[in-house]
This record gives C-alpha cells, sequence and structure tokens, in this order.
C-alpha cells in the first residue's frame, strides 16, 4: 500500500463533520452521496486513505488494523483530555455508549487543524509501536495527536482505535460513491466493482480511479499478495434440478473446513506464500506446515482457491468443522500443527506464471492446475478429487459416497464456465445433506440483537435473539427470525457475552425492521451464525426482501446450528437467495 508523506490540503475535520452527518442517517442513497462529495473533494492519497478510515480501519482487511491499545488506557487518555477522574469518563461512558461520546459532549475546545494525511500518519505511526512499554507510548502518542483535534474529529478516531466507527456501509457502498464521484450516477459501478473483485483493495481502488480515471479501472490486474474476492456457489433442491439446470457436468466433494486462497510468489528474494480466508483476511501465520509445500510447486507466481481441513491420520478421516475452526488462533501454533494436523485441498487455478486465468473455462483451469501439482510430495498439498457427471444417478451415487466419507456433500460445476469473483452464481451449484424434506440446507444469519429471558432463562440474561441477512443491493440487513432455540445455558451465556462485546446504545442505521421487534439490546451486526429452519414463508413483520406490494420472508422454526467465524457478515444469506429458497 502506497503511503506518502506529503500533507495534503483537506482537514480531517471536514470528514469528521460527513462523519456525523452519516452517522444521522439510514438512508444509503444520503450516505453514498456524501462520501461521493467528500471523495471528490479528496486528492488520491486522500482518497485511498477516507476509504480505509470510513470503514473504521488504516488498511484493507487483508492486511489488516491492529493498534492494540487497552480500554482502560483510552479511558484514562479521555480523562486527562478533558480533565476529568476515570471514575466519572466510566460513568459518562454508561450514559453515552462510548469514550467518543464522551468526548464529544464533554468541555474540549481545540481548532483542529490537521489534515487527513496528518491524522492518517499518526495513526499509522500509533499502531506500528511495539515491544517493552507500547502501551505507555502508544498513550502518550495518541494524548499528542488527539490535543491537535477538534472535540469532534477527536471523537471518530477515538472510534477509529478502538474498533467502533460503525458508520453503517460497508465496501459496496464506497464502490456506487466512487461511481457517483466519476459519473454523476451507478453507470460505472459495474466496472468498479469488477476491479475491486479482482484486486480486493478498496483504498487502491479509489486512488487508481482518482489517479488514472476509469480506463486504468476497466483493466485492472490481478496483483499476487492482494486477495481476488472467492466465488460462491448456488442452491438448487436436488440432483434432478442441477443436471436439468447444467446438463453434464463435474462434481467435487464439499469440504467444510476453511476456505482459503493461496498466493504465492517464487520471482522474489524471499520467495512470498500467503493464505487468506474467505472473509479476505490475512491467515498466513496459522498454517506452517503449507508454506514449504507452496514454495517448492514448479511454478514463479501462483493463485488458487481450496479448503484446508483437520485430518486424522488414525482414522483416515477428516474431522468436524468445530474441530477444524480451533487452528484458527494466533497463539500455540506450533502444538496445533502436531495435535489437529491439516491437508489442503485445492479446486481451482485463478493465476499462473502472470497470466489470468479467470475468464478460462473451468476444464482449462483444472488440466492447468493437475500438471502444477502432478510432481508434489502427497503429504499436506493436494488437488481435490473430481467426477464427471452426465446422468441424475450418477450425481445421486457420488453425493451418497462423499456423505457415507462423512463429507457435507458436493459442490458441482459447469465445465466450460469461467471463474467468477466475488459472485454467486449458477455455473457452481451446492448439494448439502438433506435430513429431513424441510429446508434443504442450512443459512448463514446475522445476530442483530438480543431480548430478556423468561423463565428458567431469566437468570441468563438473554432467551432470544434477532437474526438478519444481507441485503446487497441497499447495502443493510434485514430480519428473518426471532430464535430462541438450538443452545444449551451455557451456549446462551456463551452468546450473550459475545453480544455484549458487540453491543450498542441504538438501533444501527443499517439495519432495516419493525419496531415491535426491537431487540432489548441492539449488537452491531458482525457475528455470522448457521441455523436450520423447517421453510422459508411470508411475514407482515419481518423486513427480508419486504416491500410495498410484498411481504417479507421469515425462517419456520429457526434453530442455532454453529457460529461462522469463517464469514464476514456480508457473506451471510443474501435476500435473493431466501427468496430463491421460498420459491422453491
Amino acid at each position: 500500500m502506497l503511503r506518502s508523506t506529503k500533507k495534503e490540503t483537506m482537514k480531517f475535520k471536514t470528514v469528521a463533520h460527513t462523519f456525523k452527518k452519516i452517522d444521522e442517517t439510514s438512508s444509503r442513497t444520503t450516505i453514498t452521496n456524501f462520501l461521493s462529495d467528500l471523495l471528490k473533494e479528496a486528492t488520491a492519497q486522500e482518497a485511498e486513505q477516507l476509504s480505509y478510515l470510513s470503514l473504521g480501519a488504516l488498511n484493507s482487511p487483508y492486511i489488516g488494523t491492529q493498534f492494540n491499545l487497552a480500554q482502560k488506557s483510552m479511558g484514562k487518555i479521555v480523562a486527562n483530555l478533558l480533565g476529568q477522574s476515570e471514575e466519572w469518563v466510566q460513568e459518562e461512558v454508561k450514559k453515552t455508549g462510548d469514550l467518543g461520546s464522551v468526548i464529544e459532549q464533554g468541555e474540549f475546545k481545540k481548532t483542529g487543524t490537521l489534515s487527513v494525511a496528518d491524522v492518517y500518519d499518526a495513526l499509522v505511526e500509533l499502531e506500528i509501536i511495539s515491544g517493552t512499554g507500547s502501551q505507555e507510548k502508544k498513550a502518550l502518542k495518541l494524548e499528542e495527536l488527539l490535543c491537535e483535534l477538534d472535540q469532534l474529529s477527536a471523537k471518530y478516531v477515538v472510534r477509529i482505535i478502538l474498533g467502533t466507527l460503525r458508520l453503517g456501509f460497508s465496501d459496496m457502498t464506497l464502490i456506487d460513491a466512487l461511481s457517483w464521484m466519476e459519473a454523476e450516477d451507478k453507470s460505472l459501478r459495474e466496472d468498479i466493482e469488477n476491479a475491486y473483485n479482482v484486486c480486493a483493495d478498496i483504498g487502491l481502488i479509489a486512488r487508481t480511479l482518482k489517479e488514472s480515471g476509469i480506463e486504468k479501472i476497466r483493466t485492472m490486474k490481478i496483483k499476487v499478495g492482494i486477495p481476488i474476492r472467492p466465488a460462491a456457489a448456488e442452491r438448487l433442491p436436488d440432483v434432478q434440478a442441477i443436471i436439468e439446470k447444467l446438463g453434464p457436468c463435474v462434481a467435487q466433494p464439499k469440504l467444510d473446513g476453511f476456505r482459503l486462497q493461496v498466493h504465492v510468489d517464487n520471482t522474489q528474494k524471499e520467495p512470498l506464500v500467503k493464505f487468506f480466508s474467505r472473509n479476505l483476511g490475512d491467515m498466513s501465520a496459522m498454517f506452517p506446515e503449507f508454506v514449504k509445500a507452496c514454495q517448492e510447486l514448479p511454478i514463479k507466481t501462483f493463485i488458487a482457491d481450496g479448503e484446508a481441513m483437520v485430518y486424522d491420520p488414525n482414522t483416515k478421516l477428516f474431522a468436524s468443522f468445530q474441530e477444524t475452526v480451533k487452528r484458527r488462533r494466533k497463539h500455540g501454533i506450533d502444538r496445533m500443527v502436531s495435535e489437529l494436523p491439516l491437508q489442503l485441498y485445492l479446486f481451482d487455478l485463478l493465476y499462473l506464471d502472470g497470466k489470468s486465468l479467470l475468464n478460462c473455462s473451468h476444464t482449462e483451469r483444472r488440466a492447468a492446475l493437475e500438471k502444477v501439482l502432478k510432481i508434489t510430495k502427497k503429504e499436506v498439498l493436494f488437488i481435490i478429487e473430481e467426477k464427471q457427471i452426465t446422468f441424475v444417478n450418477e450425481l445421486e451415487n457420488y453425493f451418497i459416497e462423499n456423505i457415507a466419507a462423512g463429507l457435507e456433500g458436493l459442490v458441482v460445476k459447469k465445465p466450460d464456465a469461467a471463474y467468477k469473483p466475488g459472485k454467486r452464481n449458477a455455473n457452481w451449484i451446492k448439494l448439502k445433506y438433506q435430513a429431513s424434506d424441510k429446508l434443504e440446507d442450512t443459512l448463514d444469519v446475522v445476530i442483530l440483537g438480543y431480548y430478556p429471558g423468561k423463565g428458567k432463562r431469566s437468570k441468563l440474561g438473554i432467551g432470544a435473539f434477532l437474526a438478519g441477512i444481507y441485503n446487497p443491493r441497499n447495502d443493510c440487513f434485514e430480519t428473518v427470525a426471532k430464535i430462541g432455540t438450538g443452545l444449551r445455558d451455557a451456549e446462551w451465556v456463551n452468546l450473550k457475552e459475545r453480544c455484549d462485546v458487540l453491543q450498542v446504545t441504538k438501533q444501527p442505521t443499517n439495519v432495516v425492521l419493525d419496531k415491535n421487534l426491537s431487540p432489548m439490546v441492539w449488537v452491531q451486526p458482525e457475528l455470522v451464525c448457521e441455523v436450520l429452519a423447517d421453510e422459508v414463508t411470508l411475514s407482515p413483520i419481518h423486513s427480508a426482501g419486504k416491500t410495498d406490494g410484498r411481504l417479507g420472508f421469515a425462517l419456520r422454526f429457526p434453530r442455532f446450528v454453529q457460529y461462522r467465524e469463517d464469514k464476514s457478515s456480508h457473506q451471510a444469506t443474501t435476500v435473493s437467495e431466501l427468496e430463491a429458497l421460498h420459491r422453491r
């Protein structure tokens, strides 16, 4: 990522005032206009920095942002800033909801002359402070920064550092704003989104558009080390429907592990090997056993799509997702490598030796992947099995074979289809085990809040949670169920603890619901869980897919299955998916 020390002209207090206006509206069109106006006035460098800052970060998710400044230290800094005691600050936080609001309402009069680049660079310096005494050094650095900011700017800087900015929009709204910035309408959205799909760094996209215009965006190239947004599979109810849709096809076992995108660049002095998660986070440090195998591949540059699963060499069986997810950790990795050994199965090749394969057919990509992996030692790195399918009974038998082996099911693919980054489409169709004649698949929902417990659960402080799904068109979350089954008492306590970390004082602006469903505690829409339901029904109360002329969708008899910490809230089940399930 480019970081210039040159100081630009936009004042950060201009950004803070825009953030405040965004905070006070729930209209996505209005938010888009506010962002567009801000980006129009920005230089290329400022546009890059603003793209990150408006999402509460300094970088794209594949790099990450970690300030590692303790809440207690932040409270002390705010107390010093306002000339108050720490106890007073703590009481005010209870009233206002967060430290940013305490600053806004306290006695604090500064002019705020720092530019966007000044603030961004100061935050970068703050983030990289580490080692002995780092908390004290960070505190001094932050106090110095806040003393140079006006009250409103300080509020939003504190929220960025604490990870609580939450302005109620995602990168998709930024893409709309960039189109409005450039063309005064949404006409460039598809071009900008396509560029973002192959090079998932929203700051880089914004900077490139400002510097070089839309033609450069239209020819955006894959960059090893920057993730490609992964393709996703569509749903169909049974094998008959799949064959009718795809005709002759190929089927691959569906593994329930870590979706990983593998990046290798052996042309560098120090070979680069990166593993990115489904939601574009860098998980490279978690999988040391894969690094050597990837470095030994007979390639210069390489990007592949795959799935990592814990494998038990004694039973020769894959472990459950609950076991595999234990490998998602920052500490004790060496011990876990021996306790929970992983195998990586690659199922698609996206880039090879400087050439994009996205527009090649699945058959061509598969042949190239087989050639690359042909000489590898089969210890941790494999190519996933694939079976040619022509008839319904062939697909049905292969599906049963994989279920019997303890796997989730199949992903069925169209042989002549290109790879569609960032898209869910019918080139890939997933077929999962159906335990009954009810809803044929689980759904991924986002927890939006929770309700008090009744009866036995009154002592737990929680009795049900409000679940929503994602509406990409409006970049918002819409309610689909109130869920009170599927968890034991200890699990309800754990869910409450998880929710309380994300608790907010008012309804998030990107949550749409009927006022009669308002929970006791609102939760920032970040926690994803998997649920099972009997069917999708129409509802006069739930907002999922609801329009002036149509009722919303709801889940009948929903129950909690498990958390999906490998997915971001924007990768939850979408309104269009739920609508398709209802039609079936």
